[in-house]
C-alpha cells in the first residue's frame, strides 16, 4: 500500500516554457497523457485521488475518477508555486532565473512560504493516507513533486530528485517514515504508447 505523487498533463504553458496561470487547461496532448496515466494506475486498484484544484491537475484526475467511479477530494495546499505578476510569462523573457535560490516574485511565493506549504500538503497527504485502507494517488505539480522528493521522501542511494519531473510522471513512496521512494519520474506508460503507436504505424 502506497502513496502515488502524479505530476499533472501537458499545457500549452509547459510546451511553451511559460510560467502557468492558474486558470490554464490540459492541451490535448495532455488529456491524452491523462488517459494513459489512468490505464497504467487502473491496474494499481488505488482507493482514494486527492488532488490540486488548479484545472490542469483536476483533468489529469479525472480519466482516474472515471475508470474507478472514486470521488476526487481536491486541496489548495497542492497547488504549484503562485509565482504572483509574473506568471504567464515566457522564461526567456525573464530578466533573472525564476527558480533561482533567491527569487521572490513580486505578490507571489518565495522558496520558504512554497516549502512551509508543501510541508502541510505532505502532512495531509500521510494523514489522508493513514485515513483509508489502501494506495492514494495525489495528482499535483511538477515544483511540489520535487519538493516532496526532496524534502520529505527517502531517495534510494546515489539517486537524487531531477529537476523537472515530467508530464504525468509517477512517484512511488511508502506511507511510513521515512517514506521510502521505490519509484521516481515514472513515465513508462507514455513511451509504451508511443512504441505501440509506432509498430502500428511500421504495420
Amino acid at each position: 500500500m502506497t502513496i502515488l505523487i502524479v505530476r499533472h498533463g501537458e499545457t500549452d504553458g509547459n510546451a511553451a516554457r511559460v510560467l502557468q496561470r492558474p486558470e490554464v487547461p490540459l492541451n490535448g496532448r495532455g488529456m491524452r497523457q491523462a488517459e494513459l496515466l489512468a490505464q497504467r494506475l487502473s491496474t494499481h486498484g488505488f482507493v482514494h485521488i486527492l488532488c490540486s484544484d488548479l484545472p490542469r491537475a483536476r483533468m489529469t484526475a479525472e480519466p482516474l475518477a472515471a475508470r474507478s467511479g472514486i470521488a476526487i477530494e481536491e486541496s489548495p495546499l497542492l497547488q504549484e508555486r503562485n509565482f504572483g505578476d509574473i506568471r504567464g510569462m515566457a522564461y526567456a523573457a525573464l530578466p533573472e532565473n525564476p527558480f533561482g535560490p533567491d527569487f521572490a516574485p513580486p505578490n507571489g511565493e518565495d522558496w520558504p512560504t512554497f516549502h512551509a506549504r508543501v510541508a502541510a500538503a505532505f502532512a495531509f497527504i500521510v494523514e489522508r493516507r493513514r485515513s483509508i485502507n489502501g494506495t492514494l494517488v495525489v495528482v499535483t505539480h511538477g515544483l511540489v513533486c520535487r519538493a516532496i522528493a526532496e524534502r520529505h521522501a527517502l531517495l534510494p542511494h546515489g539517486v537524487v530528485a531531477p529537476e523537472r519531473f515530467d508530464n504525468t510522471s509517477v512517484t512511488v513512496l511508502h506511507e511510513d517514515v521515512p517514506h521510502a521512494v521505490s519509484l521516481i519520474n515514472c513515465t513508462r506508460h507514455l513511451t509504451t504508447a508511443l512504441e505501440a503507436d509506432q509498430a502500428g504505424g511500421r504495420a
